[in-house]
C-alpha cells in the first residue's frame, strides 16, 4: 500500500513537474542566458544582405546561425552545427505549416499567374496606355502610384501585388527608377492599411488596445481609441506626404538621387547588373500579335478581386464572430453600418480571403481568354502556371524570413531588447522611447504585427502609471502603432518590403538601401516635430500641420533637381 501511494506522489510530483516546465517562458530564459547574442540572427541576416546583395543566402544563414545559439542549450559545438541544420529544416516547415503564411503563398503564386493571364490578354498593356496617356510627367505617374496605393487601402499584401505590375510600364515610360516605384509601393502598403477606418489590420490592432486598457481596469471603446490615435500616428501621415513632396517638387536626396537621376538622364530604370524580384521581359507573356487591347481585360479581373475580397472579409469575419450572440445579433440589425464591416473584416483571416479572391479573379481572366479565343483552355493553364513560376523566388524569400522570425521568438531577441528600456524616464520622452523601440524589434524581426503585440501590453500600463490622462495615453498606443511599422518599413527581412519590391520587379537590396534614408529621414522627424513636442503638452491639432510643413521643407531644402 505505501510504495502504490509513493508511486502515486510521485506520478504527482513528475506531472506538475512537467506542468510547470511548460509554463516556464523558454524565450525570456533564453534572452537572460543569450543577452546580447540573441541579436546576432538578425544582424548576421541583415548585414550580409546588404553586403552580398542576395537575400536567400543571408536569411538562411541568420536562421542557421539562431538554430546554432538555441542547439547549445542541449548540446556541444558540434552536436549544435549538426542541429542546428535539423532545426533550420524544421523553422522551414513550421512556417509552411502555419495557415497564415501558407495563406500568403498561395495569394502571392496566385495573383502572379491573375497577372500572367492579364498580360497575356493584352490588359495590362491596355491599362499601361490609358493610364501613359494621364500621366503625361514623372510628376503625373508618381502622384498616380500614390493615389493607386490609397485606393487599395484594404491590405498592405494586396497593394504591394496589384500597384507594382499595373504602374511599372506607366513608370519605365516616364524613366522613374524601380527603385523610386518600390518605395512608393511600400510607402502606401503598410502605413495607409494601418491607419484605414476599415482593413484587415483592424481586428489586430483594435484587440491590442482592448487588451492592454483592460490590463489597467478600463473597460473602453477600442475602436474609438484606435481612430483617436490616428493623429498621433506621425509617421504613416507624413511618409505619404513625402511621397507627394518629392514627386511634386521632383526633387531626391541619397542614394534615391542617384539613381532616379541614371533612370532620367540613361533611361535605366534598373541597375545594369541587379537581380530583380521578378521578370517583367518575359515573352511568353506578352500578348499575341493581333490581339485587340482591352482595359476591361485588367480591369474585370482586378475588380472581380477586389469585390471578392471585400465580399469575403465580410463572410469569413462573420462566420468566425458566430460564436458570439450579441455581435451577429448587432450585424443583423445593421449589416452593412460601419460596424457590421469594421468587425467582420477584423474578425476575418485575410490571408486565406485573399488567396479565395485571387483564385476566382484567376478563374475570371482564365475564362475571359478563351470567349474572345486570345488562348485556348491548355494554352491559359499554362500562362497561369508561368506565373506562378515568376513568383516561386518570392515564396522561398518568405519562407526564410518568416523561419527567421521564429527562431527570433524562440530566442527571446525582443524580450531582451525590452529588458534594455527603463521605465525611470522624463514623462515627455516615453512616445519618442515606444517609436524607436518599436522600430528596432520590427526593423530586427521583420515583423510589425509582432512589434504591436509585444509592446502594446507594456506600454499602455507604464504610460498610465506616469500620466493616466487620456492624451497621453493616445500618443503612446499611437506610437507603438507606428514605430511597429517604421522599422517594419526599414527592415529588408520584413515581407512588405519584400513583396514591394516584387511588385516593382526591382532588386531587394536596391529598394532596401534607397528606401531606408527617406524612412530614417521621416522617422527622425516624426521623433523631433511629432512626438517630443506632443510628450511636452503641445496640442496635436497643432503639431501635425507643423511636422508636415517641415516635411515639405525638408525635401525643397535638401532634395536635388531630378531633371534629364
Amino acid at each position: 500500500m505505501k510504495r502504490k501511494v509513493l508511486l502515486l506522489v510521485l506520478i504527482l510530483i513528475f506531472i506538475s513537474t512537467y506542468a510547470l516546465a511548460d509554463e516556464v517562458d523558454s524565450a525570456k530564459l533564453n534572452a537572460e542566458k543569450f543577452g546580447i547574442w540573441t541579436l546576432l540572427p538578425p544582424l548576421i541576416a541583415i548585414v550580409l544582405a546588404f553586403i552580398s546583395k542576395n537575400v536567400i543566402i543571408s536569411l538562411f544563414i541568420g536562421v542557421l546561425t539562431g538554430a546554432f545559439i538555441l542547439s547549445l542549450n542541449n548540446y556541444n559545438v558540434f552536436g549544435a552545427l549538426i542541429h542546428s541544420f535539423l532545426d533550420l529544416i524544421v523553422y522551414m516547415v513550421s512556417s509552411l505549416a502555419d495557415s497564415w503564411n501558407a495563406g500568403i503563398i498561395l495569394q502571392c503564386l496566385t495573383i502572379g499567374g491573375m497577372i500572367a493571364l492579364i498580360s497575356k490578354m493584352g490588359g495590362a498593356k491596355a491599362i499601361a496606355e490609358s493610364l501613359a496617356k494621364k500621366a503625361k510627367s514623372p510628376v503625373s505617374a508618381q502622384i498616380i502610384t500614390w493615389i493607386l496605393g490609397l485606393f487599395i487601402f484594404f491590405d498592405d499584401y494586396a497593394n504591394a501585388l496589384i500597384v507594382g505590375p499595373i504602374m511599372r510600364p506607366v513608370t519605365d515610360k516616364m524613366r522613374i527608377s524601380r527603385e523610386k516605384l518600390a518605395f512608393i509601393i511600400d510607402a502606401t502598403a503598410a502605413p495607409i492599411a494601418g491607419i484605414a477606418l476599415i482593413s484587415t489590420w483592424i481586428g489586430y490592432e483594435v484587440g491590442l488596445i482592448k487588451d492592454a486598457y483592460e490590463s489597467i481596469g478600463q473597460n473602453v471603446n477600442a475602436y474609438g481609441i484606435f481612430v483617436s490615435t490616428i493623429p498621433y500616428r506621425f509617421y504613416n501621415i507624413l511618409i505619404l506626404i513625402f511621397i507627394v513632396a518629392t514627386a511634386i517638387l521632383m526633387k531626391e536626396f541619397g542614394p534615391m538621387y542617384k539613381v532616379e537621376k541614371r533612370a532620367r538622364i540613361k533611361g535605366e530604370v534598373l541597375r545594369k547588373d541587379s537581380s530583380p524580384m521578378m521578370s517583367d521581359n518575359d515573352k511568353n507573356l506578352e500578348p499575341n500579335e493581333g490581339t485587340k487591347l482591352k482595359i476591361k481585360n485588367a480591369l474585370v479581373p482586378i475588380l472581380v478581386l477586389m469585390i471578392s475580397a471585400f465580399a469575403g472579409f465580410y463572410y469569413n469575419g462573420y462566420i468566425a464572430l458566430a460564436e458570439d450572440a450579441n455581435m451577429i445579433e448587432m450585424i443583423k440589425d445593421s449589416p452593412l453600418s460601419l460596424m457590421a464591416i469594421r468587425e467582420t473584416f477584423g474578425a476575418s483571416d485575410a490571408s486565406i480571403v485573399l488567396f479565395q479572391a485571387a483564385l476566382l479573379a484567376s478563374i475570371v481572366a482564365l475564362l475571359m481568354g478563351i470567349k474572345q479565343k486570345i488562348f485556348t483552355v491548355n494554352e491559359g493553364i499554362d500562362t497561369f502556371i508561368h506565373g506562378l513560376k515568376s513568383l516561386l523566388i518570392t515564396g522561398v524569400i518568405l519562407v526564410l524570413a518568416w523561419s527567421l522570425s521564429g527562431v527570433i521568438k524562440d530566442l527571446g531577441t525582443s524580450k531582451f531588447l525590452i529588458s534594455i528600456l527603463s521605465d525611470k524616464m522624463p514623462e515627455f520622452l516615453l512616445p519618442s522611447v515606444i517609436f524607436i523601440f518599436g522600430a528596432i524589434i520590427s526593423f530586427s524581426t521583420g515583423t510589425s504585427y509582432g512589434t504591436m503585440g509585444i509592446l502594446m501590453p507594456l506600454t499602455i500600463p507604464l504610460a498610465f502609471s506616469i500620466s493616466p490622462e487620456n492624451s497621453y495615453m493616445l500618443m503612446n498606443a499611437g506610437a507603438v502603432l507606428t514605430g511597429a511599422i517604421f522599422g517594419d518599413h526599414c527592415s529588408p527581412i520584413s515581407d512588405t518590403t519584400i513583396l514591394s519590391s516584387m511588385g516593382a520587379a526591382c532588386d531587394h537590396i536596391d529598394h532596401v538601401k534607397t528606401q531606408l534614408y527617406y524612412a530614417i529621414t521621416v522617422g527622425i522627424i516624426t521623433i523631433l516635430f511629432g512626438y517630443i513636442p506632443v510628450g511636452l503638452g503641445v496640442p496635436v491639432y497643432l503639431v501635425l500641420p507643423s511636422a508636415l510643413i517641415v516635411v515639405i521643407a525638408f525635401v525643397y531644402l535638401f532634395g536635388k533637381k531630378v531633371t534629364f
